[in-house]
């Protein structure tokens, strides 16, 4: 595979043009009467017209044919996908998943789009507030098909197999320990080599931003220049009546017939694009005295909600790192929260429970259900010599995070049958240590 070129930085104003079409951008203006190469000029919008400029997200395509050149679109079967949060009773337990099973392509062929299975979610799609937790199990590529999502943004972690991923504004290839990013109303398609599986996180009417820094101060977590953006690509390919469209549109799939590819775009510019973020980019910062700092230290996205400081969701990460805290129970700490937690695991072990927690499975911790590290850490971690140690090492786990309260689908507790009905046991062995009549018996 030829290697794929990107423009970087975070939230930028970009401009790309197909190099076999020099000069395919319309010079000092947006919307020529006639444009270079007799392209369509086409908006695509990701905000209100009149949003302040600092949130204003628009970008223009110039492309062969306008993607409104297809046939009506039409219902069809949404497999997996819901954003039905009543279909099953609410369950306050702590849950945890083993590993998604991925269908054998030697006996079923399954996409990225039949294989999206919706876990766990809140809100409500229509007044563009909420999010959904999916995961991606699938063997086979796309083709002659491409998605959008009239719904909201997606943010896609893929735990096993890498994605060739066709969009609207170029290529990108993303493997496991990166992420990217498709934006609300983008259309993509995706090539896989092998039986595939990650983990996705789609958020309803905002769009995902960096963390404000505070006392951190101006460079530190995921820096602007380390988000890479695809440069334009196009092709010029009929497939008479073949290509079929896919919308996902509150919350139901649709699909529309067309003539031609719809990544013929052959320059675009603006500040409304797909990205990727390598994960092993991340600066991390921790405590360096005493003390477990709280995981929002780990926050490489967040999506905000009207509420300062409360996000609808945020995307933590969990990364190798140095642990070097004094007079401090190092792993994290028992723990009552007024979020949402889903945890997934993109490689290695997570270092509060080295064993039922893995790869390509799951967890979810629900608002103010306690939770924490498994008693055999417990043990370990309280009689360990503090010296400085590497944490994490060979480990990728990371964190959905939501201020809303996530209902679980019936797939996610009956049908995937990946449920791990035994999770409450990690904590059973845990005794207590209480000495009334010492307060520290360590000591003598």
């Amino acid at each position: 595979m030829t290697e794929l070129k990107y423009i970087s930085g975070f939230g930028n104003e970009c401009a790309s043009e197909d190099p076999r079409c020099p000069g395919a951008l319309p010079e000092g203006q947006n919307n020529p009467q006639v444009c270079p190469y007799n392209l369509y000029a086409e908006q695509l919008s990701g905000s209100a017209f009149t949003c302040p400029r600092s949130t204003n997200k628009r970008s223009w395509l110039y492309r062969i044919l306008p993607s409104v050149s297809h046939k009506p679109f039409e219902f069809i079967d949404q497999g997996h996908i819901t954003h039905n949060w009543d279909e099953v009773d609410p369950d306050p337990n702590q849950l945890r998943w083993k590993p998604f099973e991925i269908p054998k392509a030697s006996q079923k062929k399954v996409d990225f789009v039949n294989g999206l299975h919706t876990l766990c979610g809140a809100g409500d799609i229509r007044s563009n507030n909420g999010l959904a937790v999916h995961i991606f199990l699938c063997n086979t590529s796309m083709g002659n098909r491409c998605f959008y999502n009239s719904d909201g943004d997606l943010l896609i972690v893929p735990q096993k197999g890498k994605l060739l991923i066709y969009t609207e504004f170029g290529k990108m290839l993303v493997q496991p320990n990166e992420i990217c990013v498709i934006q609300r109303g983008m259309r993509f398609s995706i090539d896989v080599f092998e039986e595939t599986r990650g983990y996705i996180l789609e958020v309803y009417g905002v769009h995902f931003e960096l963390p404000d820094l505070g006392p951190i101060g101006a460079n530190g977590l995921a820096n602007p220049r380390d988000f890479l953006i695809p440069v334009a690509w196009y092709e010029d390919r009929q497939v008479p009546g073949g290509y079929t469209v896919i919308n996902k549109y509150q919350g139901k799939l649709f699909a529309a017939r067309q003539d031609v590819s719809p990544f013929n775009v052959v320059a675009w510019h603006g500040n409304y694009t797909p990205y990727k973020y390598n994960l092993e980019n991340f600066m991390v910062i921790n405590s360096v005295a005493f003390d477990h700092a709280d995981p929002s230290i780990f926050t490489v996205l967040t999506a905000k909600s009207v509420r300062p400081g409360v996000a609808i969701a945020d995307f933590v990460i969990f990364p190798p790192r140095w642990g070097v805290a004094d007079k401090t129970f190092r792993p994290p700490y028992y723990h009552r929260n007024c979020m949402s937690e889903f945890m997934g695991l993109i490689k290695g072990h997570y270092e509060a429970k080295r064993g039922g927690f893995l790869p390509g499975g799951g967890s979810l911790h629900s608002p103010m259900t306690p939770h924490g590290p498994d008693a055999d850490c417990f043990e370990k971690a309280s009689k360990a010599k503090l010296a400085p140690e590497r944490i994490a090492d060979g480990t990728m786990a990371f964190m959905f995070e939501s201020s809303l309260n996530m209902a679980v689908t019936k797939w996610g507790l009956k049908t995937s049958n990946c449920l791990d009905e035994n999770y409450y046991k990690c904590w059973e062995p845990l005794k207590s240590h209480f000495t009334p009549n010492s307060r520290n018996p360590a000591n003598g």
